[in-house]
């Protein structure tokens, strides 16, 4: 899937800002990963969409 990369790091991003009290940035990631979404699906490539990523990867940062 050639958009997955964009999606690790933003949840990477997401955890990084709930985990540190940046709610604001956590929201405004949540954001960007929905338009992200959208913007991908609408270049036709539904099946390349990754499952949506929960708040933890079980990486630590």
């Amino acid at each position: 899937m050639p958009h997955d990369w964009v999606f690790e790091v933003l949840k990477d991003l997401m955890v990084y800002a709930q985990r540190n009290d940046l709610p604001a940035l956590a929201a405004r990631v949540e954001e960007t990963m929905a338009v992200a979404e959208a913007e991908i699906a609408s270049l036709g490539e539904e099946a390349a969409l990754p499952q949506r990523p929960g708040p933890h990867n079980g990486r630590p940062h």
